[in-house]
């Protein structure tokens, strides 16, 4: 029988927290990295016989490698703490830990919370990979959603994995905007921006993968708005690439300075390069 450790990583996760510990509390260790919360995310981790430790925040791959370090056992549950094991994958963990895994690592579908709404069992689930043999892989660095790179086969446990995040569509907004923000430097600076054509025809074909072949009609208006915010998401993250790009020519001091020169207003000294946002303008204009 394989003992095994569940790695969580946290932060402000109050809303949450309580059901994902609970659904595995039958596990050999729990360790959770918090990442300085300031509600009571720390005060309900201390409920619970748990090794909590706090640790500021080094990125997505860095934070959840550092929870695996920290395992005393080689089999581990990767979890996030907007996530809970239903019931059926909890029987089907412990049936494969109780002899001699015959996969390096196990993957499921997850169920995922669209708004108002959980995603209609019909719908094709992507599938994570969560559980696995740590002493064969590492996390690899992608951004934002990094994930294990197991060495070895990986076999699939069909029992869901619920995850409950996107409660609103501003909070599913929000991420895409932070996600778009950070994938996308990463691209322009890997040298990996698309052409700008993407953005006439790849957004639109999202739509229709996600709606249609991904069966999001299934969860009615939910699906609908959830698809058309995944074309949003492939949007932004060609868009903010061709910004690099631009940008990397074309500074807004340069365009501010050229635009006014034209005007017969040369400036007397250049401002700053760097880009100012609305909030800056704001308070600027204040």
């Amino acid at each position: 029988m394989q003992k095994l450790s569940v790695c969580l990583t946290t932060f402000n996760s109050e809303n949450t927290i309580r059901p994902c510990i609970e659904s595995v509390l039958w596990a050999d260790e729990i360790i959770v990295l918090d990442s300085c919360s300031t509600d009571s995310t720390r005060a309900i981790l201390a409920e619970y016989p748990i090794k909590v430790v706090e640790q500021p925040w080094l990125g997505y791959a860095a934070q959840k490698q550092l929870s695996l370090d920290m395992a005393e056992h080689d089999w581990v549950f990767l979890l996030d703490s907007d996530e809970v094991l239903s019931t059926e994958l909890q029987q089907g963990v412990r049936d494969i830990l109780s002899g001699e895994p015959a996969a390096a690592g196990y993957e499921f579908p997850r169920r995922e919370q669209l708004f108002w709404h959980m995603s209609h069992p019909g719908t094709r689930h992507n599938y994570f990979m969560r559980m696995f043999n740590r002493k064969r892989g590492k996390m690899n660095d992608v951004p934002i959603h990094s994930a294990f790179d197991v060495d070895g086969p990986v076999a699939r446990i069909e029992a869901p994995l619920f995850h409950f995040s996107e409660a609103s569509i501003s909070v599913k907004v929000r991420k895409l905007n932070d996600w778009t923000d950070e994938i996308s430097l990463s691209r322009f600076q890997k040298g990996k921006c698309r052409s700008p054509w993407a953005l006439l025809f790849y957004p639109p074909f999202v739509f229709l993968k996600s709606f249609f072949l991904k069966r999001q009609f299934r969860n009615g208006w939910s699906g609908f708005i959830g698809s058309v915010c995944m074309a949003f998401y492939a949007f932004m993250k060609d868009a903010k690439g061709y910004e690099h790009a631009r940008r990397a020519v074309v500074s807004d001091a340069d365009l501010m300075a050229q635009t006014l020169a034209d005007d017969g207003q040369p400036l007397s000294k250049l401002p700053s390069s760097e880009p100012q946002d609305d909030a800056d303008s704001q308070r600027n204009a204040a």
